[in-house]
């Protein structure tokens, strides 16, 4: 089946209201993003702020009273507290910290206080300093991240409704084909996800529609991955329409839906679409699982070796012992291997205090 088989008539036509959908999440969810990346700014961004003016004339306070914790949530943030008391130049201060990076240490912290020398009412601890690059970097990823994500929300949510106001509009119809990326079953119905990714010339945008239980999409064929339906794409509109296998959702009267499907077999256009759209995948569920866990292992083997080289690189040419997290992942090699980094790490810093991993009973000296 092809497009130029089905044949409309040449005046402008209507498209029935209520066949453009969108998930309900996209109502809120868009602010919801917004929100969280101005939260992130608002709670993150001072303390980047003033630790970055810290570290451009650091002062440490060797008596300063600092009283903390740290807590790592989900294995990779970690977040730390501190109440600091202490004072400089017979003024005494007080101050609390908050400090949020990105790291695998699994273990204690050490930490000291310093301050600003041009302006001693700035205080943070040391971490702050030391991760203050991976703070600027992490806070950027998830303002970034979040605010991108909320704004695509956003953009589609107005796509889609202006694409509904134009529903109603008798319009000239351009007939293209679609891929049915997904069918979930939904209030009696049938809730389909579909793009415009067959044409090389458009944008390819994603749609959502709402077919009622007694009605199927057009299928008109089949790419390698996706079911491929016949989709009527208004004048100005920045949506197709995904239609149906009998028509309906056009504005036609019974003699032009007869003549526009007068070329379509019934039992096998209307009937197979029916039979495999959303139901029968293009490949055994065997094969798919197959495919599946290959692309899991090549994953997992890149990710292997470049931690591999990212540790060697660490133990024989980093420039700092305390590079993390490397350190961390030193500490997480086994045993003859971690004792063998530790021992190229000794090599260049024996004469300095030893890393996360490579420390004593002391958690200075080396082990």
């Amino acid at each position: 089946m092809t497009i130029p088989d089905i044949k409309l008539p040449p005046r402008p036509l209507k498209l029935k209201r209520g066949v453009l959908s969108v998930p309900f999440a996209y109502y809120f969810s868009p602010l919801i993003l917004l929100a969280l990346a101005v939260f992130m700014l608002w709670a993150e961004g001072p303390g980047v702020i003033r630790d970055y003016k810290i570290s451009q004339n650091p002062v440490e306070i060797e008596d300063g009273d600092l009283n903390g914790s740290c807590k790592t949530r989900k294995a990779v943030f970690t977040t730390c507290n501190a109440k600091l008391s202490y004072d400089y130049e017979g003024k005494h201060y007080n101050s609390d910290v908050e400090v949020m990076f990105v790291d695998m240490h699994s273990g204690d912290y050490e930490a000291g206080l310093f301050i600003s020398g041009s302006d001693p009412q700035l205080a943070t601890i040391s971490l702050g300093l030391d991760m203050l690059w991976n703070r600027i970097i992490t806070l950027a990823i998830l303002f970034v991240l979040l605010g991108f994500g909320g704004i695509a929300l956003l953009f589609a949510l107005v796509r889609f409704f202006r694409a509904k106001a134009k529903l109603g509009e008798a319009q000239p119809l351009t007939l293209l084909p679609v891929a049915v990326t997904n069918a979930t079953k939904k209030r009696g119905g049938l809730f389909l996800t579909y793009s415009d990714t067959i044409r090389d010339d458009k944008t390819k945008r994603q749609s959502f529609s709402l077919m009622g239980k007694d009605e199927v999409p057009f299928i008109i064929g089949q790419s390698e991955k996706h079911d491929i339906a016949l989709a009527a794409w208004q004048k100005n509109s920045p949506l197709p329409v995904l239609l149906d296998g009998r028509l309906e959702r056009l504005e036609l009267t019974d003699g032009e839906r007869v003549q526009a499907l007068s070329a379509v077999a019934a039992d096998t256009a209307v009937s197979e679409g029916a039979r495999t759209t959303g139901t029968q995948p293009q490949k055994s569920a065997g094969a798919s699982a197959l495919q599946g866990l290959k692309a899991f292992g090549i994953i997992i083997l890149l990710i292997i070796v470049g931690l591999g080289g990212y540790w060697l690189w660490y133990v024989t040419a980093a420039p700092s012992q305390f590079t993390s997290p490397a350190m961390d992942i030193n500490n997480l090699m086994p045993g003859p291997i971690n004792k063998w980094g530790c021992a190229q790490l000794q090599k260049r810093f024996g004469d300095q205090n030893a890393p996360f991993g490579c420390t004593a009973g002391d958690y200075r000296s080396w082990k």
